[in-house]
C-alpha cells in the first residue's frame, strides 16, 4: 500500500500517470490532504467514484494520534507525544512567538548522535522517520494548538543522518498545493554532518540553517559532541562558510551554556575568534535540566556576560527564552519517561 503523504507532489503525479491516470489528479488529492486535511478517500467529492475505489484497493493517507500532551503553565508550550504505526513514540513542541506559532518536529526515534546534553540520545537511534510521519507531526500540532506558521526541525533525531526524507518532507510543507510553508519559515539544525553541510547548501533551498554548536574548542567540543571526532571545527566551519557564500544566507549557531563546562569567559572569547567575519547569529541557549545527565543551566549573570562579549565584538546574539521547562520539553525527556511508565 502506498502512503501518499509520502509523495511529493511531482511523485504523486508520476503516481497517478503509472495507474492509468491523468497527472492534474495529484493537485486535486493534495488539495484534499494538506488543505482540507481529508484522510478518506469516500469524502473526495470531486474525483470520480471508480477512481476512490482503485485508490482505496492501493493506497492510503496515513494520520498521527495524539498519544499524549503536556501544556505548560508557565509558557503557551505544549508538548506532545505520538503514537506511529509501529507503535513507536517520538516528541512534539507547539511554541508560540510573536511572530506566530511554530512546530518542533523530530526527523528520527532516538538519536545517535550521543550528545552528552540530550535526553534524545539516550537508548541511541530507533529508525529514522518518513517524511509522512515528519508532515503528520505539523498537521497534528496545527489542528490541536492552532495556526502554524513556522517549522523547525530541532525534536529528537539528526536531521542530516536522515537527509534523504528530510528533504522530501521540506519539499512538502514547502509546496504551496502542500502546506505551503515558506522556506524562510523553515529551519533544519544539525550536530556538524559536514558533507550533508555541502550538500544542502547546493540545493539551493531558502531554508534556514542552525548549527548545534555549543562549544568553542576542539577538545571540549569532542567532549560534549561525538561528531565533533569525525568533523572537527576546522571542517565544519569551512562547511558553514561554504553554506554562507553558495546561498548569501546567514547561520545560526546554538549554543547551550552549561554551568561550569562551557559558560565561562575564556569560552565567550573563543567563540568570537572561531565565529569572527562570518555572516552569523549566535542563539544562547539555557539549557532544561535533564535529570539523567545532570548538567545545570548557567546561572543568568554568566548569560548576560556571555552574551555582551559576543555583541562587543559585532556577532549578532540573543539569549532564548526558557520554553516549557516544567512539562519536560527538552528532546527526549518526555519520551524517555513515557517509555518508562509503559
Amino acid at each position: 500500500m502506498y502512503n501518499l503523504k509520502d509523495m511529493t507532489l511531482e511523485e504523486m503525479e508520476e503516481f497517478f500517470v503509472n495507474i492509468g491516470e491523468s497527472r492534474y489528479r495529484a493537485k486535486q488529492i493534495y488539495k484534499w490532504i494538506y488543505d482540507k486535511k481529508i484522510t478518506d478517500f469516500d469524502e473526495m467529492t470531486d474525483i470520480s467514484k471508480n477512481l476512490r475505489s482503485k485508490l482505496k484497493e492501493i493506497a492510503y493517507i496515513s494520520q498521527l494520534k495524539i498519544e499524549a500532551r503536556r501544556v505548560s503553565e508557565v509558557d503557551d508550550t505544549v508538548k506532545y507525544l505520538f503514537l506511529l504505526e509501529d507503535n513507536n513514540i517520538i516528541e512534539g513542541v507547539a511554541i508560540k512567538y510573536r511572530f506566530g506559532n511554530t512546530a518542533c518536529v523530530s526527523t528520527q526515534v532516538g538519536c545517535n548522535m550521543r550528545c552528552s546534553f540530550c535526553a534524545s540520545a539516550i537508548g541511541g537511534k530507533v529508525r529514522d522517520l518518513k517524511a509522512s510521519e515528519m508532515v503528520d507531526q505539523v498537521i497534528a500540532i496545527d489542528g490541536d494548538y492552532g495556526k502554524i506558521s513556522n517549522i523547525v526541525l530541532m525534536g529528537s533525531g539528526e536531521p542530516f543522518d536522515n537527509y534523504d526524507e528530510v528533504m522530501k518532507f521540506i519539499k512538502i510543507v514547502n509546496n504551496p498545493y502542500g502546506l505551503g510553508i515558506g522556506g524562510r519559515h523553515i529551519t533544519i539544525s544539525t550536530c556538524g554532518i559536514v558533507p550533508k553541510i555541502y550538500q544542502f547548501a547546493d540545493e539551493k533551498l531558502q531554508v534556514n540553517l542552525s548549527i548545534s554548536l555549543h562549544a568553542p574548542n576542539d577538545e571540549l567540543r569532542t567532549q560534549l559532541m561525538p561528531i565533533n571526532k569525525a568533523y572537527p571545527l576546522e571542517e565544519l566551519m569551512k562547511a558553514c562558510k561554504y553554506y554562507v557564500e553558495k546561498t548569501r544566507c546567514r547561520i545560526t549557531f546554538e549554543y547551550s551554556l552549561i554551568e561550569g563546562v562551557n559558560d565561562k569567559k575564556e569560552h565567550a572569547y573563543q567563540l568570537v575568534d572561531l565565529l569572527k567575519g562570518m555572516l552569523c547569529h549566535v542563539n544562547l541557549i539555557p539549557i532544561n535540566y535533564v535529570k539523567e545527565i545532570g548538567f545545570k543551566k548557567a546561572n543568568n549573570e554568566k548569560v548576560m556576560m556571555f552574551k555582551k562579549i559576543i555583541e562587543d565584538a559585532g556577532i549578532s546574539c540573543t539569549v532564548r527564552r526558557e520554553l516549557g521547562s516544567d512539562i519536560e520539553a527538552a528532546c527526549g525527556q518526555l519520551r524517555r519517561k513515557y517509555l518508562k511508565e509503559r
